[in-house]
């Protein structure tokens, strides 16, 4: 690719764009392929999965190879023969035929935290929907995402498909994101919730995220050994670096020491008050700011830059929560394998509490649940301002998609209208269409008063 020139490279991205617009379906799922291969073969995958922790320094190798491999898969299987180009659905009855259309050329801003992840399952999605990508990488992973740009187009030129649908800049910056928001026909951008303001500034169509802040209530039905394994895995999964991963466990008061004692046996450390006043200090230095060098790194780098000392098989380290909100900044999102420890008795004063963390912080993205009780699950789902609930699983490990939970697979989390988002969904190929519906003459035909009112008027009559 040409060194970066924003403008032309909207220019060739636009020219790719138009000549697959009008693609059969059958060309698109050949190229979609073509790239999901590519993007899939062991090879590309550890070099980008090494790139993305060697530039980042921060996650798990190991744990990039399974989520590069897994989210590929997976994105492709969610829409698995199903069908993006001209007529997508027909109601004969209402005399409507839908056409599905591409939007453009698509900006796809991804950050240091999951450079790679972003790349494949928004690319694959714009593919599949007939849309050119620019990635725009955050200015501490450039090389990640363009090695991955790399490979997807050689796989493009392989199928005779435009290679300039997918483009990533080379010199990443914050500024080069905003000229590409400006002048991209539509963005996608996943990071921070600083990163909301920026996106709307840009003034186009978006999909953007908010922040994370798990809090996982374990109440007395649960299976306590299942709930802290489930737990610690999805916690040290990646060294934190999601924002699905756990921030806080809230236990019942009846089953508290037994699920101490259980996290304990997966590696936790419970700090004393000595220590949590220390941990504070290295993760927020003046009080407010997280320390981006404890991001994603192992408990033990934790407990040396906070100057306490931790048994060596720790994987990860916990707190006592004490207050809720910017006084306690244990009660928000933190990046990294330290978890919240809360105590509660009644349900719904939880939920409650709950809630105000996350209007705090993670308000709109996810929360989690260990118990029997289908009525706590429900009384969760209606009460908490999320747009996911997971139950009795592994949080980070399934919330943007799984092989054993039905979450469409994403790295890109809507989070509502609660944070300003467009969406609550995991956002997908779904998001990148347009359409346009086709309407002929049916058979006319206007309801009574009865079919529209006729419970009203059983029970408060007609005057």
């Amino acid at each position: 690719m040409e060194e970066d020139n924003v403008q032309e490279m909207y220019r060739r991205a636009r020219k790719a764009f138009e000549t697959v617009e009008f693609w059969p379906q059958e060309r698109v799922d050949e190229m979609v392929a073509a790239v999901g291969w590519e993007w899939q073969k062991p090879e590309n995958v550890r070099a980008v999965a090494k790139l993305a922790v060697d530039e980042g320094k921060m996650g798990v190798y190991e744990d990039k190879l399974s989520k590069i491999t897994n989210k590929v898969r997976g994105t492709m299987w969610d829409f698995h023969g199903v069908k993006t180009c001209g007529l997508v659905e027909e109601d004969k009855k209402r005399g409507v035929k839908v056409y599905a259309k591409p939007i453009g050329v698509v900006v796809n801003v991804t950050p240091m935290t999951n450079p790679e992840g972003c790349v494949y399952t928004v690319g694959l999605g714009l593919l599949k929907t007939r849309n050119a990508m620019i990635v725009s990488p955050h200015p501490r992973t450039p090389g990640c995402g363009y090695l991955a740009i790399e490979f997807g187009r050689k796989a493009l030129k392989k199928v005779g498909a435009p290679e300039d649908l997918l483009q990533c800049v080379k010199k990443a910056s914050h500024e080069a994101a905003r000229e590409l928001m400006r002048t991209c026909d539509f963005a996608v951008a996943t990071g921070g919730a600083a990163l909301i303001k920026v996106v709307y500034e840009a003034a186009k169509p978006c999909q953007t995220v908010g922040a994370g802040n798990v809090v996982a209530i374990v109440d007395e039905t649960a299976d306590i050994a299942a709930a802290a394994s489930k737990i610690a895995r999805s916690k040290v999964a990646n060294l934190a670096t999601s924002c699905s991963s756990e921030n806080a466990v809230a236990i019942h008061e009846s089953i508290y020491d037994d699920m101490i004692r259980a996290l304990k046996s997966e590696g936790g450390y419970l700090c004393n008050t000595e220590e949590r006043e220390k941990v504070r200090k290295a993760l927020w230095p003046d009080g407010k700011t997280l320390n981006r060098a404890i991001v994603g790194t192992p408990a033990q780098h934790i407990a040396e830059v906070a100057g306490i000392h931790i048994p060596e098989n720790t994987r990860f380290i916990m707190v006592l929560g004490e207050k809720i909100g910017p006084e306690d900044r244990f009660s928000g999102e933190k990046l990294c394998v330290v978890l919240t420890v809360w105590k509660w008795s009644d349900f719904s004063e939880m939920v409650e509490r709950m809630k105000r963390m996350l209007k705090f912080s993670g308000e709109g993205h996810s929360v989690s649940i260990h118990t029997k009780r289908e009525d706590r699950m429900e009384e969760l789902a209606i009460k908490a301002n999320v747009g996911r609930v997971q139950c009795n699983m592994p949080h980070c490990l399934v919330n943007s998609g799984s092989w054993y939970s039905g979450q469409p697979w994403t790295e890109t989390l809507g989070c509502g209208t609660w944070v300003g988002n467009i969406s609550s969904d995991n956002i997908n190929w779904k998001h990148f269409l347009n359409y346009t519906r086709l309407y002929v003459p049916v058979e006319e035909y206007i309801p009574t008063d009865e079919e529209l009112f006729g419970d009203y008027f059983k029970k408060w009559g007609r005057d």
